[in-house]
């Protein structure tokens, strides 16, 4: 099979696994696509939308909105050629040399630092936080302080340390948001849902 009748097929698989779709159908395309990364039906109940987020993003992202990840592994996972149709930057700012030294010099972790440089630099970005969920917290707190206006936070680290409290915190804002409800996530997650809005804008 081409490598396009192999999605294809796969689609339709997860959509007669995953039953009736009641949610907006804007986001089924984004459920289905993590699922298809992850071969996990979990995703189907996990992940939490805000009204019309989707929508939101997708018209941020034509408008040739930055991403910024909280990994390179996110970032990398970002089809770059769907995201150059819209002159969409993906920003990565975890190595950068003025994070990692800001972060020793503060005791604090080079997500919490990126975060805050991300948010001076690009504060109406679309942020895809799949890892640190120090990082997640952090955004949070720099939305409600005023210094962040995101065009969607897309919250799915995972893990077992503040994972579940940085996930709660963000559905607690007043911004766009996809978050993936519990442990579960990832930065193949957090890839996963960009690609999907990028694939679904006209």
């Amino acid at each position: 099979m081409r490598p396009e009748e192999i999605e294809r097929e796969s689609m339709r698989i997860i959509g007669s696994e995953m039953g009736p779709w009641t949610g907006p159908e804007e986001n089924l395309a984004v459920v289905k696509r993590v699922v298809h990364t992850t071969a996990d039906f979990d995703f189907v109940k996990n992940l939490r939308f805000s009204d019309g987020a989707v929508a939101n993003a997708r018209r941020a992202l034509a408008a040739g909105a930055t991403v910024v990840t909280d990994t390179n592994m996110a970032a990398a996972g970002i089809n770059k050629i769907s995201a150059s149709r819209f002159s969409v930057k993906v920003v990565c700012r975890m190595a950068d040399p003025e994070v990692r030294e800001a972060a020793q010099a503060r005791g604090v972790t080079r997500a919490v630092v990126s975060m805050e440089i991300a948010a001076e630099k690009t504060p109406e970005a679309v942020f895809a936080i799949g890892n640190a969920p120090t990082a997640l917290i952090r955004l949070c707190e720099l939305i409600r302080e005023g210094r962040a206006k995101p065009a969607l936070v897309i919250g799915v680290p995972v893990g077992f340390v503040n994972v579940v409290e940085s996930k709660e915190l963000l559905v607690r804002t007043d911004v766009p948001y996809i978050a993936a409800m519990g442990r579960k996530g990832g930065s193949t997650v957090a890839s996963a849902i960009v690609n999907a809005l990028l694939y679904g804008i006209q």
